[in-house]
């Protein structure tokens, strides 16, 4: 089964990680994605920039409209994401529980619709 991780981060923690401690956890990442990388079990990971330069983008009666981050009013945001392979939830959740930024922020973990096309 495919997942992906969405990796939220709160806001009041940005910019509150010495340079030592983010260091730390971005070195984290990495090692975590050649692990996962090695064993077959990682599909793509990557981190996002902030909200600051998200924008939404939406379609109605076929007129594009976009408005600029941030673009939610929450104390957290969409910080990253994994996509990973997993042979059920219970395992997924226990890769999960080992991704870096679970100490300071929290993970969305959420299987991947199969879709197939309508014969």
């Amino acid at each position: 089964m495919r997942f992906v991780c969405l990796i939220y981060n709160s806001a009041d923690t940005d910019g509150t990680l010495t340079q030592a401690e983010t260091n730390e956890i971005v070195k984290a990442h990495f090692q975590f994605d050649e692990e996962l990388r090695s064993k077959g079990i990682l599909i793509h990971a990557d981190a996002l920039e902030g909200p600051d330069r998200a924008s939404v983008l939406r379609v109605r009666d076929g007129t594009l409209s976009a408005t600029d981050g941030p673009y939610v009013e929450t104390k957290e945001h969409l910080a990253g994401l994994y996509v990973i392979e997993a042979t059920d939830l219970a395992a997924a959740r226990r890769i999960v529980a080992r991704i870096p930024c679970a100490r300071v922020g929290a993970i969305e973990l959420r299987p991947v619709r199969l879709l197939a096309l309508p014969q």
